[in-house]
């Protein structure tokens, strides 16, 4: 019984302390927000491409290499 009720203060303490620290969380603005996402989704989208076009230039030498012998 004393371990249960030591895992409930343990974890009322971390759902305080928690809440506490995301009180002095900086949030981002909407503005910010959305620049960070536009960047995050051309980054992925460039490398996306990148490894695309590595993929075929890999695939044709390979077929290349195969096909040689």
């Amino acid at each position: 019984m004393h371990v249960i009720a030591a895992f409930k203060d343990k974890l009322f303490l971390y759902f305080k302390d928690s809440y506490f620290e995301l009180k002095h969380v900086v949030w981002p603005t909407q503005k910010q927000l959305l620049h960070h996402t536009i960047i995050v989704i051309v980054f992925s989208i460039v490398v996306a491409v990148f490894l695309g076009v590595l993929d075929i230039f890999f695939g044709i030498g390979i077929k290349q290499f195969i096909l040689a012998k």
